[in-house]
């Protein structure tokens, strides 16, 4: 379908999609219709549908898309520390981090969110694990070069502290925890070394 939109068409389903995250985001999948949706993208129920076939294909490619982002941003707002030597090269993900955290309307992990939302969805559980399987291979690349016995341990340890503080401060409300996290981490990676 991708390929034979028109711009329009692209901008409708972009605004569909973006509705549907900022929305989900801010009260779950399961508090949100689609009318709703429809109306805050300003397109029909039609044209949410003609993109959307049901509500569950809306959350897999909000799920998806977000995954996409978010991974893409990490790269970005690494990729100067991942040239450098030592652990600055990880400790780089967690101060991005810290600074998401601190974001007024911060809830948590969307992916976390969204599959603690829809248990039983098998397609959303799917694309949560593609979601950590590319953090832990971010993690992995930013460990390259430290000389660790074991990077894949480490980088799924830090994974654990990400998304741990995530949680942590999503349920506090005060970003505290993203710090605690790098801490953590930084004497982590001291103990691998």
């Amino acid at each position: 379908m991708a390929e034979t939109m028109t711009a329009g068409q692209a901008a409708t389903r972009a605004r569909i999609l973006e509705a549907a995250t900022e929305l989900f985001y801010e009260r779950g999948v399961h508090a949100v219709g689609v009318n709703e949706i429809a109306a805050r993208a300003s397109a029909s129920k039609l044209s949410l549908y003609r993109y959307f076939p049901s509500k569950e294909l809306l959350v897999q490619a909000m799920l998806t898309e977000h995954s996409d982002r978010i991974h893409a941003w990490l790269d970005r707002g690494t990729a100067a520390a991942s040239e450098a030597a030592g652990p600055g090269r990880v400790l780089a993900v967690f101060d991005l981090l810290i600074d998401w955290f601190a974001q007024p309307g911060y809830h948590g992990c969307t992916v976390v969110n969204t599959v603690t939302d829809t248990r039983a969805d098998i397609e959303i559980a799917a694309i949560a694990r593609r979601h950590l399987v590319r953090y832990r291979a971010l993690l992995e690349d930013r460990l390259d070069g430290l000389g660790l016995a074991d990077p894949a341990a480490v980088a799924r340890q830090l994974l654990l502290l990400i998304e741990g503080a995530s949680v942590v401060t999503a349920i506090d409300g005060a970003p505290a925890a993203g710090q605690d996290a790098r801490d953590a981490a930084r004497r982590l990676l001291r103990a691998a070394d």
